[in-house]
C-alpha cells in the first residue's frame, strides 16, 4: 500500500509512523524546510523559542509511537513532568499555583473561598466520568457514521454535553476566581468557555490522571526524535516542496501534484492541513454534495493568536514555566474575540518561561519566553501590518506591570507571529490558531471526518477533525487510522 502525508504536525508525523507500522510504503511531504507544522522551532542568537504546543500531557500517546517500532523512547527523548502545572495570575495580583497536589489544592481553594473544595471534588469526579467516556471510549474511535453518534447520545446528554465548559464549573463552584481557573481549559484547544460544549471539561481530569510535562529540549526535540524514528523505519521524507493539488479520479485517490510539478503516486493520501484548505484548496475537481458544502459553510473557527517571543538579558527566577494571566473582564474579552471579532485592550495571555526547567532554551544568564494572546481570526479584517506592533507594545506594558518588571529594557531579542502567519504560513482557514472550534455542533460526528466523506481514499488528522486540538487530540486522530484500515 503506497500512502503519502501532506504536513508534518504531530497528526501527519504520527499518521506517518502508524502506517509503517502496518507496513504502508510511506512519503510524508512538508512545505516548510523543517518538520513540526504548529510545533516548528525558531532558533535566534542562542536562543530557542517553541513555535507552538508547550503543554505535553498524556506523554504515553508519544510514547506509543516509538513503542510501534519496539524502540525505547527514553533512547529519544526526556519528557519531565512540572511540579506547578499553571501559575495563575488575576488582574488585582491574587495569583494561584494549579498543580496536582491535592494538599495545596486544597489549602488554595479554602483561602479563596472555604465552600468550594467540596465542589471542586465533586467536579473532579464528574470530570472523570466525562473522560471515562470522551477520552478514554471516544477519542480513537472514527466517528463516520450517524448511526454511531446517535448511539452516543444518551450517554453524552447525560454527562451534560449541552451546557458549556464554564456552565458545568459554575454548577459546582460559586467563587468568580475559581470559576475562571477551572473553566480555563477550552482556550487551549481554542474554543470559548462559555461556548464550548462540556465534554472538554475531560481536560481537566486529563491533567489529573498524567500531570503536565515538558520536553527537555522544547517540544522541537520531540519532533526531531520523531524525525529520527521516520527516517530509520524508511519513511520518504520530503521538504521544502508543497502539495498543490490531490489528483483524483472518479472520485477515488491517484496522486498528489507537488509545487515543482512532480506528481506521487498514492493509494490512500492522509493530509494533516487544515480540513478547508484540503477541501477548497487542493480538491477542486471534486463537487461536494449539497450536504457537505453546507457543513463546510457553517463552521465556526477559533480565535486568532498573537504570540510574542522574546529573550531577556535579566532572569526572571519568580516566574514560573507556565502563567495564565486574566484580564478584568474575562467573558466581555472573549465575546470580543469570538463574537464580536474586535481587539480589546483588557487582554488575557498565557506567558511560556522553558528556562523556568531547562536552561538549555537560552544563552547563559538569559531567560527565553513566549506570551501567547487570544485575538480575533481573520474574518475580523483586522490590519496585523498596522496592529501588530501596537499589540507587541500593550503586551510588553501588561507583562512589566503584572509579571516581569523592567521588561522593557532587559529584551535583547524578539519577534511575533499574528493570525496572518496562521493562515499564510500553515493555510489555516481565517488565520484560526486551532482550526474549528469545539462546539457541541462541532465535535465528533459533526467535525470533519477522519475519513473523508466525499473522496475515496483520502483521510484526515490533525486539529479540525475528531477529536480536536491539543497533542492529545491530534496523535489520537492519527491513532484512529488504525481502526481504518
Amino acid at each position: 500500500m503506497n500512502s503519502v502525508v501532506i504536513g508534518s504536525g504531530f497528526g501527519g508525523i504520527a499518521a506517518a509512523l502508524r502506517l509503517r507500522a502496518k507496513n504502508h510504503k510511506v512519503t510524508l511531504v512538508e512545505k516548510h524546510p523543517d518538520l513540526g507544522g504548529r510545533a516548528r522551532v525558531f532558533k535566534k542568537n542562542g536562543f530557542t523559542f517553541d513555535a507552538g504546543p508547550t503543554v505535553i500531557t498524556a506523554p504515553y500517546l508519544i510514547y506509543e509511537l516509538f513503542k510501534l517500532f519496539n524502540k525505547k523512547p527514553e533512547d529519544y527523548i526526556k519528557i519531565s513532568s512540572l511540579d506547578t502545572w499553571y501559575r495563575f495570575v488575576f488582574e488585582d495580583g491574587y495569583k494561584f499555583d494549579y498543580s496536582g497536589n491535592e494538599n495545596s489544592m486544597k489549602n488554595q481553594i479554602e483561602k479563596i473561598s472555604k465552600d468550594d473544595f467540596d465542589g471542586y471534588q465533586k467536579l473532579v469526579k464528574f470530570t472523570k466520568k466525562i473522560f471515562d467516556k470522551g477520552f478514554v471510549e471516544l477519542s480513537d474511535v472514527p466517528f463516520d457514521k450517524s448511526f454511531f453518534m446517535i448511539k452516543q447520545l444518551p450517554a453524552l446528554l447525560k454527562l451534560r454535553s449541552y451546557n458549556s465548559v464554564y456552565s458545568l464549573v459554575s454548577s459546582f463552584i460559586k467563587n468568580e476566581k475559581l470559576r475562571r481557573i477551572f473553566s480555563m481549559h477550552p482556550l487551549l484547544v481554542g474554543g470559548n468557555p462559555f461556548t464550548t460544549t462540556s465534554i472538554y471539561g475531560l481536560i481537566l481530569y486529563l491533567e489529573k490522571k498524567w500531570g503536565i510535562h515538558y520536553s527537555i529540549g522544547g517540544t522541537g526535540q520531540i519532533i526531531n526524535a520523531l524525525e529520527k524514528l521516520m527516517l530509520e523505519e524508511d519513511i520518504k521524507i520530503i521538504k521544502g516542496c508543497e502539495v498543490i493539488n490531490i489528483i483524483t479520479n472518479k472520485n477515488k485517490i491517484q496522486a498528489v501534484k507537488l509545487a515543482n510539478e512532480k506528481e506521487l503516486q498514492a493509494d490512500n493520501v492522509i493530509c494533516n492541513a487544515d480540513p478547508p484548505a484540503i477541501y477548497n484548496e487542493l480538491l477542486k475537481e471534486i463537487k461536494s454534495n449539497l450536504l457537505f458544502t453546507w457543513k463546510k459553510k457553517r463552521m465556526d473557527y477559533s480565535m486568532g493568536l498573537f504570540v510574542y517571543y522574546f529573550g531577556t538579558k535579566k532572569i526572571y527566577n519568580d516566574v514560573e514555566h507556565h502563567t495564565i494571566k486574566f484580564g478584568d473582564k474575562y467573558k466581555k474579552h472573549l465575546d470580543d474575540i469570538f463574537e464580536k471579532k474586535k481587539l480589546n485592550k483588557d487582554i488575557s495571555f498565557y506567558l511560556h518561561r522553558p528556562t523556568a526547567t531547562d536552561k538549555s532554551m537560552a544563552p547563559e544568564g538569559h531567560d527565553c519566553f513566549y506570551v501567547l494572546v487570544p485575538v480575533p481570526n481573520n474574518q475580523s479584517k483586522i490590519d496585523w501590518s498596522i496592529e501588530g506592533d501596537k499589540m507587541k507594545t500593550l503586551v510588553i506594558n501588561k507583562m512589566e506591570n503584572s509579571l516581569l518588571p523592567n521588561l522593557k529594557e532587559n529584551i535583547v531579542e524578539d519577534f511575533y507571529l499574528t493570525p496572518d502567519y496562521f493562515e499564510k504560513e500553515l493555510n489555516t482557514k481565517h488565520g484560526s490558531g486551532f482550526s474549528i472550534q469545539p462546539k457541541f455542533s462541532q465535535s465528533a460526528y459533526f467535525r470533519f471526518h477522519n475519513k473523508s466523506e466525499i473522496c475515496d481514499g483520502l483521510y484526515l488528522v490533525g486539529a479540525g477533525t475528531h477529536p480536536g486540538a491539543g497533542i492529545p487530540g491530534v496523535l489520537s486522530s492519527a491513532k484512529i487510522l488504525d481502526k481504518i484500515f
